[in-house]
């Protein structure tokens, strides 16, 4: 689609950026009605449709991208510059785009993963076929610094290695943008927001600044309201999903597990619920896992935005599944951004086999050993790395425990990293022989090959960054 400049940025051909009498400007609202619709890529679409109908939302998060998503999605913009953005996005649109427009619900997501302006574009077309017109879809750009880090002297943060390493294999470098960057985009005042990499608490963060008035300077109160968006940026993991145990935890309404949303304050004290007819849970323990998942230092939990303050956080119940959130804090932003780099890193051949009834695991190991002796001493494989998991007796420790009896049956995983894709397949092949050629009563062979992406990290400098905006709206002035 052929791209026309526009005052307000870039519109598409066929759509068009007229005036709309709903465009008015900000007033700073007494409460705030946030929702989680998604907490990663492959999440389900209907627990995000019903808390559109029935949450009463100003907006709508779908937080749905992680440091090995975007690199892959890298990979897909590379093999068509008109992909990159999340598999999902026009379905999860589909869904829920008629109700939001309907209750004036904005969506806020990172579903444009390497590619928001291909997203936006995608969903004013999608807005436009449901016969959805002047729907204002803004696409937030400037996290993809791929053209700058090759080029610093910055190290690679798990390595200290130069970055220079990967000078040869690297395909994405994507910065963490915060609140401020996505705050651009809201004084659009859009139905949708689209972006690309942001730090997953500030997807929730930015309408709390904006429809609050919070200086962005007041740490205090920006650690709170990171509080809450890490609290809701998983989803179904607040309400028993990633928690549940039938006999330690038990969640009940598991197969309906409804997502939270949370009503927050202006002072950003928050309760987070769900709607009573969802499944699932929000008590004190579902929200106590969630506030310290993927944080390690709880005093200190750095994002574009603030340096939070978790230790401070009072959790308190507040009726049936509902919590209470406060106290949170915080002291300044760090100076860099976090970047995510995406590298080639080879390939990965596997092969599965079972072996099951009397001496499983002995007949497993045999197969093993056979597969592993033709790849390095037949075909003279040089792997990267190889292993062999035996699931159903150590796969999930490691090898660190053994079973206390002998399984009666075990499923072989024999895998290796290599350099090029068709020494990879021959992992797949050695395993699928052992049919006629391994231990008795081997099935069920299953064999893969797939290109490796590792991701590492580095720091850029704030200054380094050029977020900026891009408007598509459908066409028509009809809303429902």
């Amino acid at each position: 689609m052929v791209l026309h400049r526009y005052a307000a940025g870039w519109i598409g051909k066929g759509f068009a950026l007229g005036a709309s009498t709903r465009h008015t400007s900000p007033k700073l609202k007494n409460i705030l009605r946030i929702g989680a619709g998604a907490g990663y890529s492959g999440d389900r679409v209907d627990p995000a449709v019903e808390l559109a109908e029935k949450a009463e939302l100003d907006y709508l998060v779908f937080e749905c991208l992680a440091e090995r998503t975007i690199a892959l999605a890298q990979l897909r913009k590379l093999r068509d510059p008109e992909a990159g953005f999340d598999p999902l996005l026009e379905e999860r649109m589909r869904a829920v785009l008629p109700i939001t427009v309907h209750n004036g619900t904005c969506i806020v997501t990172n579903m444009g993963q390497a590619n928001p302006l291909s997203a936006a574009q995608r969903t004013a077309q999608v807005a436009q076929e449901l016969g959805l017109g002047g729907v204002r879809v803004v696409a937030l750009i400037g996290d993809d610094v791929l053209e700058v880090v090759p080029k610093s002297s910055n190290t690679v943060l798990e390595t200290d290695e130069p970055l220079k390493t990967y000078e040869n294999t690297m395909i994405s470098a994507n910065a963490y943008l915060g609140a401020e960057q996505i705050l651009r985009a809201l004084k659009h005042d859009p139905d949708v927001v689209i972006t690309g990499r942001v730090a997953d608490p500030s997807l929730f963060l930015a309408p709390m600044i904006y429809e609050f008035g919070w200086p962005l300077k007041d740490y205090a109160q920006i650690g709170q309201g990171t509080v809450v968006g890490h609290l809701l940026e998983c989803a179904g993991q607040l309400t028993g999903g990633y928690f549940a145990d039938p006999v330690a935890k038990p969640v009940s309404g598991m197969a309906n597990l409804g997502f939270p949303y949370a009503v927050v304050k202006p002072s950003g004290e928050a309760t987070v619920t769900k709607l009573s007819e969802a499944g699932g849970a929000i008590t004190l323990d579902t929200c106590k896992e969630q506030l310290l998942y993927e944080v390690g230092d709880p005093a200190r939990y750095l994002t574009p935005d603030v340096a939070a303050n978790f230790t401070s956080v009072k959790l308190e119940r507040a009726g049936k599944d509902a919590v209470l959130v406060s106290g949170g804090s915080g002291s300044s932003r760090p100076d860099t951004l976090k970047v995510s780099v995406g590298f080639r890193d080879g390939f990965l051949g596997e092969g599965q086999i079972s072996y099951a009834g009397p001496n499983a695991s002995e007949r497993a190991h045999l197969a093993a050993e056979v597969v592993i002796e033709r790849l390095l001493s037949i075909h003279r494989l040089e792997p990267m790395e190889i292993r062999a998991d035996y699931l159903g007796e150590n796969a999930a420790f490691r090898g660190a425990t053994k079973p206390s009896y002998p399984p009666a049956e075990v499923r072989l995983r024999l895998a290796a990293k290599t350099r090029t894709k068709e020494e990879a397949q021959l992992v797949g092949r050695e395993v699928q022989a052992l049919y006629t050629n391994g231990p008795a009563g081997g099935g069920g062979a299953r064999s893969h090959v797939e290109e490796i992406i590792g991701v590492d990290s580095t720091l850029v400098d704030r200054s380094d960054i050029c977020a900026r905006t891009e408007v598509f709206e459908s066409k028509g002035a009809c809303r429902p």
